[in-house]
């Protein structure tokens, strides 16, 4: 794992080992290729789309999906990346969440949202991502896209457009980059 990824990992407020790679650069890149062929053929017209990635993990994914989006369609879709600190649930048991900048600068009404993120867990932040959503108007219809599904759902969120399914223990944790995935193990940093 390269040192940027650890560096990120550690801006998410995580320690992690990471045990083996999973997926290398180029499978990730094959999966959001067919990822983004995906979404066109359900989506169609992309002029419709807002894709709008999780920060900070959803970024990068965001940013390849779209240039491969554009680079098909010849149509560059609406973009932006949204925080959801503020709307979690838990912050109660972390009362000073990591905050980032929401960068959404086109009202949401009436188009079709991508949320896009790096892994699925247990579906919480991105229930607070759709809570979160509602302040920038009201989407037609609300999509998701994960580079990695790793199962262990809480709530009743599926995603729409998936890497790579990778079912892990609970006490494994997973590290999602353009660089590659990895499977370990994360502890207080």
């Amino acid at each position: 794992m390269s040192n940027e990824n650890e560096r990120q990992a550690r801006d998410r407020g995580l320690a992690f080992s990471a045990k083996s790679q999973l997926l290398s650069s180029e499978d990730v890149s094959r999966a959001l290729v067919r990822m983004a062929h995906e979404i066109i053929e359900r989506n169609h017209d992309v002029s419709t789309l807002s894709l709008i990635g999780l920060q900070t993990g959803g970024e990068p994914f965001l940013t390849r999906i779209a240039a491969i989006l554009e680079e098909v369609t010849k149509v560059r879709p609406l973009v932006g990346l949204l925080d959801v600190s503020f709307y979690r649930d838990d912050l109660s048991l972390n009362p000073v969440p990591r905050v980032s900048n929401t960068l959404i600068d086109h009202d949401l009404t009436n188009r079709t949202v991508v949320l896009v993120d790096d892994v699925l867990f247990t579906g919480r932040t991105i229930r607070a991502a759709l809570n979160a959503l509602t302040d920038w108007g009201r989407p037609r219809s609300v999509q998701l896209a994960v580079m990695v599904d790793r199962g262990h759902r809480e709530l009743p969120i599926r995603a729409d457009f998936v890497g790579k399914n990778l079912p892990t223990s609970l006490d494994e944790a997973i590290v999602a980059t353009l660089d590659g995935v990895w499977i370990g193990t994360e502890g207080a940093p």
